[in-house]
């Protein structure tokens, strides 16, 4: 079933749409809706732990190319957002840079954009002291918004470019405010597609290949225009094109974007002067430390 099709269902039912999302599960592969809720549970406890453990904690990646930002960001006092954004973005920097450093993280929906889904969370739960079970429902619902898309598009950069990696996760922590405040499965579905519509075309374009440059900063950035696309959603404000089209409209643009533009590292900031002269210098130190061992 597609999001239209989903809440189509909602309405002649009219039972809560994550109950709808695990019935729908539950036809399509068979999936106990108990043992998905259960997963789910585990998905959002273990992201809880990772927020946790890394919430603006300094990192350093062994490239050298990021860590420190989440700290330097924690002990900022902002003037032009508010306590939520700044959690979140926080957290999402915490959660990208514990991944480039090789910690655990939750791939929601990929590693490369692990921090978006979490940063919205974690400040549902710091901020605005939402309980679990709302968060899993939601949770629920946001995994319908990426399964849409990873069935239509896809969600890997080599693939569609990073509308598919971080677009999605902004996306699915869009559908997880949503659905936290409202319980409004067509105002989750106008927020995913303000999303979507706002990062249509994004390239994947990593310095060096490393998942570091420019994506750890870019769920930073992701966490704000998923809370954007929530709060204009939820005040009623509305996507002309319905979710399941632009999700169709991403797919032809991915199958447009040319393979320098997708993961290679061969084009984007990737291919600047700066991002070569970075790439040489990571290598030369690895020969260096290659040759000394």
């Amino acid at each position: 079933m597609n999001f239209s099709e989903l809440i189509e269902l909602k309405n002649k039912t009219g039972q809560p749409f994550h109950e709808i999302v695990l019935i729908s599960q539950m036809m399509e592969n068979g999936s106990d809706p108990n043992i998905v809720r259960e997963k789910i549970t585990f998905l959002l406890k273990t992201m809880f732990e990772v927020c946790e453990k890394n919430y603006a904690k300094r990192h350093r990646t062994l490239t050298g190319l990021c860590g420190g930002n989440a700290e330097l960001l924690s002990q900022y006092e902002p003037h032009m957002i508010g306590k939520f954004a700044h959690v979140a973005m926080i957290t999402a920097l915490s959660v990208s840079e514990a991944n480039a450093s090789m910690c655990k993280i939750v791939a929601c929906p990929t590693a490369g954009s692990c921090g978006v889904v979490p940063g919205v969370l974690f400040a549902l739960k710091m901020v605005e002291d939402f309980p679990d079970n709302v968060l899993i429902d939601s949770l629920i619902v946001a995994g319908a918004v990426g399964d849409e898309i990873a069935r239509v598009v896809s969600t890997s950069g080599a693939v569609a470019g990073c509308q598919a990696e971080i677009g999605t996760a902004a996306a699915m922590a869009s559908a997880v405010a949503v659905y936290s405040f409202s319980n409004d499965a067509e105002k989750v579905s106008h927020a995913a597609a303000l999303v979507l519509k706002s990062m249509m075309g994004l390239v994947c374009d990593p310095v060096g290949g490393f998942v570091e440059v420019p994506c750890i900063k870019r769920n930073a950035v992701a966490v704000n225009i998923a809370i954007a696309c929530a709060e204009m959603a939820l005040c009623g404000i509305k996507s002309i094109i319905p979710f399941d089209e632009v999700v169709e409209a991403m797919a032809k643009v991915g199958r447009s974007i040319p393979e320098e533009l997708r993961e290679t590292g061969l084009g984007g900031i990737a291919s600047t002067e700066t991002a070569k002269s970075i790439l040489e210098k990571i290598r030369s130190d690895l020969n260096e430390e290659t040759y000394e061992h």
